[in-house]
């Protein structure tokens, strides 16, 4: 039994090699963009719309109040980013019930790259919501001493999230590889129901600790006060272009 799709190859030749991972995950991302391609092709603003419409629009608005629960001003800014990271675990969870299909999230490869996106996304949001400057002294908070120590833990936030993905859904597929030696035909019908339980909620909680890790870069400097530990008042529209004076 192969531990992680990594293992398990394909094809190989002309020096090249094509592993599960690649494949499914190329599978995976062939079948969203279809799937959203087929759904929003014939999108209709009238009272009669049809079921997949009426699905898409109750996906996109669960996402949407999701990261607004987070804290987010601005869901639709990180509605795209944070959506297709939910969708493309989710789909790839999701279709381990399709026999010959392994997913491509049992691979540490394929965790650490979506861990990586995050890590390049906190810093992007961050800076495009306060701007470098103030962004970057947020790594300095409360003192500078703490510099070394913030820089680590965003490093180590990173490498957590792709280790916990990766080992809940490589541990799943362990453990449904030895019960389905113990017991064959009554084991894989109970594993199947909770892979899909599974693999949906560790869709659901990499989205969201992706969520949190960028609000806390753009909220942080927000809430960061003066020198006298004093904060600003909360403010509903963004702040780019309105600079902060401490009340007096």
């Amino acid at each position: 039994m192969n531990i992680s799709t990594d293992q398990w190859v394909i094809w190989q030749g002309w020096g090249l090699t094509l592993n599960a991972t690649i494949a499914f995950t190329w599978a995976v991302m062939a079948l969203l963009a279809v799937g959203a391609r087929a759904i929003t092709l014939r999108l209709d603003d009238s009272e009669t719309i049809s079921p997949w419409q009426n699905m898409l629009e109750v996906i996109v608005t669960a996402i949407r109040g999701q990261i607004a629960d987070v804290g987010a001003d601005r869901p639709d800014t990180y509605l795209p980013f944070v959506g297709t990271l939910f969708l493309f675990i989710a789909a790839a969870n999701l279709l381990a019930i399709v026999p010959g299909y392994a997913p491509p999230t049992a691979s540490l490869s394929t965790t650490a790259a979506l861990a990586l996106c995050v890590l390049i996304a906190v810093p992007v949001y961050g800076i495009r919501r306060r701007g470098l400057a103030r962004y970057l002294l947020g790594y300095a908070r409360p003192t500078l001493l703490m510099l070394p120590f913030n820089i680590l833990g965003e490093i180590s936030r990173t490498i957590a999230l792709a280790i916990r993905l990766y080992g809940n859904v490589m541990s799943g597929t362990v453990i449904a590889g030895v019960l389905i030696g113990i017991a064959p035909f009554f084991f894989p019908v109970v594993m199947q129901l909770l892979g899909l339980i599974t693999g949906f909620v560790q869709a659901y909680i990499f989205a969201i600790l992706a969520m949190v890790y960028i609000a806390s870069a753009t909220r942080a400097h927000v809430g960061a006060g003066d020198e006298n530990g004093r904060t600003p008042p909360s403010s509903p529209e963004p702040m780019e272009n309105e600079p902060w004076t401490p009340s007096t």
